[in-house]
């Protein structure tokens, strides 16, 4: 089971063609009937996320932006990137840092 940022939990086996939770057609379509998530893709928020257009205004006052990542766990990013961090403040540059894990 996936969880569904707090609108309950999606079960994976969506049917075949499943319009998606953020679809406006969520959980009303003729493909959501029988569906396991036809309840929970009706009632959540449709549409992206409106934040993103806040983050993406601050982002853009960023000028230099470094992201690391790596397709697996365990390899050092955050400490990688906290080094680095530390190295460009000693540099006196100005340095934000967030470390996110994007899949859960």
């Amino acid at each position: 089971k996936m969880e569904n940022g707090g609108y309950g939990e999606i079960i994976e086996d969506a049917n075949e063609h499943c319009p998606g939770p953020e679809s406006e057609s969520a959980g009303k379509s003729d493909a959501c009937q029988g569906c396991p998530n036809q309840k929970v893709c009706a009632s959540a928020p449709k549409g992206p996320d409106p934040d993103l257009i806040v983050i993406a205004e601050r982002m853009a006052t960023v000028k230099h932006k470094i992201l690391v990542l790596s397709g697996k766990g365990g390899v050092g990013k955050s400490t990688f990137s906290a080094q680095l961090s530390f190295a460009l403040a000693a540099m006196d540059y100005e340095v934000g840092l967030l470390d996110i894990d994007i899949c859960g």
